[in-house]
């Protein structure tokens, strides 16, 4: 099979690499250790909701490079495990709520608008500044960011994909920082505060750093998925849409092209027999989410399954049906500037999404 974490470019036509075999498949990172892949629906859920794969990257082998830091070091829901986790999850799961996020609707959209209509008229490249952009300018506001650091979470943002390990670090350290001035300098009612008052016996440092993986997380995830949704919504047509009928095409275009085509990362945490494969401790473990999902499924693991589903999953679908309800409403003739089919899909490698090279589309009608 071709590896599914070779950095690689495709047309959107073209098939795409996927993971053989199964249910558990052995591969290997480009020139790293073994790892294994679940490709099939009933045991990756059993993988996501068993506690003998953990989070911590304690746990990696040290051949596993790039990880986040360990849950001793940073904690963090994409880290942690049992009940340290679940704790985590109390606190931010009212904060992150559909109900919560509603009141953020308004702006939302409000943000949007001004976006795209600062765009002007003739062909313009969402991927090029809006992708990037307004899933940042949400997530601030949602998490009370003081105000005035959005060119500054753009710009790090960006520089995290830079070739140039000490470029991507600094980046990493001011979205950090970020994280860390939105706890103290804040506006106070934001998610950041109702973290700092549900979990009074971390430091504001700690805090910050679950701020900054909502940050993180919702940005990276959002950008990406942002060009596929609005690419295909454009495509296939907006006017007369429902909300219920936004939301589907949002969930078929995440189930086709999920932000993450793979789960994060877990280990084992002894040696243990999966699906007939021997696992050593310390197995690195991925869920096909893209390969499970192309096929007959019950439910998309789209946002994962289990303790560690996605907690941003109602912030994502909010920005995405926002940006569809801004574009059927304010920007009717909005098209592609060419055929879906014919635009570059680019994949970085490893568990990281891909996402479209460009998005090229005209919002006003030609003059």
């Amino acid at each position: 099979m071709t590896c599914p974490f070779t950095a690689r470019t495709r047309l959107l036509s073209e098939p795409d690499a996927v993971v053989t075999g199964g249910p558990v498949v052995r591969t290997a990172l480009p020139g790293g250790p073994a790892v294994w892949v679940v490709t099939e629906e009933a045991l990756a859920r059993r993988v996501l909701t068993d506690p003998r794969f953990a989070k911590d990257p304690a746990l990696a082998p040290p051949e596993v490079t790039d990880l986040e830091p360990s849950a001793a070091e940073r904690l963090s829901l994409t880290t942690a495990d049992g009940p340290g986790h679940a704790r985590l999850r109390r606190a931010h799961a009212p904060l992150l709520s559909a109900r919560a996020l509603a009141r953020h609707a308004g702006r939302a959209r409000a943000l949007a608008s001004a976006l795209l209509e600062g765009l002007g008229p003739g062909e313009v490249d969402l991927t090029e500044d809006f992708t990037t952009r307004y899933p940042l300018a949400v997530v601030l506001e949602i998490v009370g960011a003081p105000p005035g650091l959005l060119d500054d979470a753009v710009a790090a943002c960006r520089a995290m994909w830079s070739p140039d390990p000490s470029v991507a670090g600094a980046a990493f350290g001011r979205l950090q920082a970020i994280g860390t001035a939105t706890v103290t300098d804040g506006t106070g009612d934001g998610v950041a505060a109702g973290l700092r008052a549900a979990l009074p016996d971390l430091t504001d440092a700690q805090v910050g750093y679950l701020v900054f993986g909502l940050v993180f997380a919702g940005q990276l995830t959002t950008d990406a998925a942002l060009g596929y949704v609005v690419a295909h919504a454009l495509d296939s047509g907006l006017a007369g849409r429902t909300a219920e009928e936004l939301d589907a095409l949002v969930a078929e275009v995440l189930r086709v092209h999920p932000p993450a085509p793979f789960s994060l990362w877990r280990f084992a945490r002894a040696a243990v027999d999966l699906a007939g494969e021997a696992l050593p401790a310390g197995a690195p473990v991925l869920v096909d989410i893209r390969g499970i999902d192309a096929g007959p499924v019950g439910h998309p693991l789209t946002f994962g399954h289990g303790p560690h589903f996605c907690a941003g999953a109602h912030l994502a679908r909010l920005e995405l049906r926002t940006v569809l309800e801004v574009l059927r409403d304010r920007f009717p003739d909005a098209r592609p500037a060419g055929p879906v089919s014919g635009l570059l899909e680019v994949h970085p490698g490893g568990p990281v999404g891909a996402r479209l090279a460009a998005l090229p589309v005209r919002l006003h009608p030609a003059r």
